[in-house]
Parts: C-alpha cells; sequence; structure tokens
C-alpha cells in the first residue's frame, strides 16, 4: 500500500496515510500496535480500507507504545490535512490505551463522527512509560496525565503504586492468574485509593455522531465491561447530541478485536498464550471476534 508519512517537526504528528483505491469522502484516524506502520497498524489499514475509507496510522512516536501528555493538537492537525484531501467524515479508532484515547480525541473534537474503543477505559489514565528503565517493560511518569491539551495535561485517575512496584505488581497478578500481562487489581487499587473524580472521566457526552463500545468481561488488563456500563449510564443522564452502541461480550479477552483483521488462527494462538481465558474458552472467544468483525463492519459501511 501506498503511504504518505508525517514527522511531528515537520507536520505536527506523527502518522501514516493510506488511501483508498477507491473514492471515498471517509477517512478513519487509526491507533493500534507500537509504530504507524507495523504489523497492528497494517492489518487494521487493511481491515477499515476494505470498508471504502481511507486511513490515517497515528502513534505517539516511533516503535513507542508509551502515553505521557500525548497532544490532542496532534489530531487537530491530522483531520485538517485529511479534510484538505477531500475527507468529509472522519472516524477514529483505537483499543486498549487508545481506545480510552480516541474517546477522549472525540470529546474534544467535534469533526470526528464515529468513534469506534475497543477495550477502553472511561477516564483519562495516569501518563506510562516503556522505557525499560531498572528493566521493568512499563513504569508510571511522575504524575504525569497520558494526555494533554493546549500545553495543559488533563486530569487523570492516578495509579496505586510507583515505580518500580508498579510494574512488579502487574507481574504478580500476571503470574497468579496465568496470563502473560495483567493489571485489572492494579486498576481496581488505583480506583480504591483515589475515587474517581468527574474531572478525571471522559465526557463522552459530547461526542457526536456514533460511538462504538468493545469489550470483554473477561479482560484481566482492566473492568473495561464496567467503565463501558458507566459511559452508557453517564449517555442515559446527561444531554447528548450522540447515539451509540455497547458490543460487550462474556469471552473476548482485552484482544477484541474483528475475527479477519489479523489471521485468524495467528489471533487465536495469540489469544491462547497471552491470556488464561483464552486458552480455557477458545471457542467463545472466537466467536466473540467473529461476531464484532460482522458488526464493526456494518457500521463502518453504513457510516
Amino acid at each position: 500500500m501506498k503511504k504518505t508519512y508525517f514527522s511531528v517537526e515537520k507536520d505536527g504528528f506523527y502518522g501514516a496515510y493510506f488511501k483508498c483505491r477507491k473514492d471515498t469522502e471517509k477517512a478513519v484516524i487509526l491507533m493500534l500496535g507500537d509504530n504507524i506502520d507495523d504489523f497492528m497498524a497494517m492489518a487494521g489499514a487493511k481491515w477499515v480500507m476494505k470498508k471504502d475509507c481511507n486511513v490515517m496510522t497515528m502513534s505517539p512516536a516511533k516503535n513507542d507504545y508509551s502515553h505521557h501528555n500525548y497532544p490532542l493538537e496532534r489530531f487537530e492537525k491530522a483531520i485538517d490535512f485529511l479534510k484538505k484531501q477531500g475527507n468529509t467524515k472522519i472516524g477514529i479508532a483505537g483499543a486498549s490505551t487508545t481506545g480510552m484515547l480516541a474517546l477522549v480525541a472525540a470529546s474534544y473534537i467535534p469533526d470526528i463522527t464515529l468513534t469506534i474503543a475497543i477495550s477502553p477505559s472511561d477516564f483519562v489514565m495516569e501518563g506510562f512509560y516503556r522505557d525499560g528503565l531498572d528493566g521493568a517493560r512499563e513504569r508510571p511518569g511522575d504524575y504525569e496525565s497520558s494526555v494533554s491539551y493546549r500545553g495543559e495535561p488533563l486530569p487523570f485517575l492516578p495509579y496505586a503504586y510507583r515505580h518500580p512496584e508498579y510494574w512488579q505488581m502487574i507481574e504478580k497478578e500476571a503470574k497468579e492468574g496465568g496470563d502473560m500481562v495483567a493489571s485489572r487489581k492494579l486498576f481496581d487499587e488505583s480506583e480504591r485509593r483515589h475515587p474517581l473524580q468527574e474531572e478525571e472521566k471522559i465526557k463522552v457526552e459530547n461526542i457526536k455522531g456514533k460511538i462504538v463500545f468493545v469489550g470483554a468481561e473477561d479482560d484481566v488488563l482492566w473492568d473495561t465491561c464496567r467503565y463501558i456500563r458507566r459511559m452508557a449510564e453517564r449517555l442515559e443522564t446527561l444531554p447528548h447530541d450522540c447515539v451509540y452502541e455497547l458490543l460487550t461480550y462474556e469471552h473476548g479477552t482485552h484482544f477484541a478485536f474483528p475475527y479477519s483483521m489479523i489471521n485468524p488462527l495467528l489471533t487465536s494462538l495469540l489469544v491462547s498464550f497471552e491470556f488464561r481465558v483464552g486458552k480455557q474458552f477458545p471457542k467463545e472467544c472466537r466467536a466473540t471476534r467473529i461476531d464484532i468483525d460482522k458488526k464493526l463492519s456494518e457500521i463502518i459501511i453504513k457510516w
């Protein structure tokens, strides 16, 4: 696929633009993987382009999934480019931390009219680094937000633990549960120590167009279905201009991606390797991904 690259220094954001072979006025900002053209990003771009959409992949930096004070202005600059290319409909999609980021961006930028959040939180997370300090795969920043806007960090839910205890607790939870990575107890403990404040919650009522929340009850990274239900309850009680849909499942793990996005056999092996429930309930997880594929495809095509 032909790609046009963008840099923070030159363009104000880090991304890659993929133009659909078919003429279309729809574009989706996609945040998957550790880089704008790695395996996950490319798989997601190809899947979205099959729905007749142009794609802009974005990430914080090259081969870096860290999120700390990520400027929302980068999305504004990317959208300006997309508009100049004739795109009149702008969507955004992310998973895990970027599922949260997609919701935050859409709540600030009204040009976004389709928001797909896979395994998101309903609050702004504290920032984190993946710089390998002291051998830890991940560590929290010095009370930094994961997101900023107009030079100001957004209020966030602080983690319960600091470095190096933060990663030690993640490793402990993963080992106890038989998973490669797990942090659900960490996030539950974070809310216990610091009850979620209104200013830390994502203002989903400000999002325009369509929101799709995707998650599984057996997610061991965090209790995403509880977060999704809280966002639905928020929308039920506050004025809003959007329509929303909840795609929640009993089984599916944190890796709740469309079935055909990545090689199905590879995905099944990955899920069963990463997560205990993926090994225990392979048919159920597969059925979840098939249903997500069908429903998200229909939503994107109809949009």
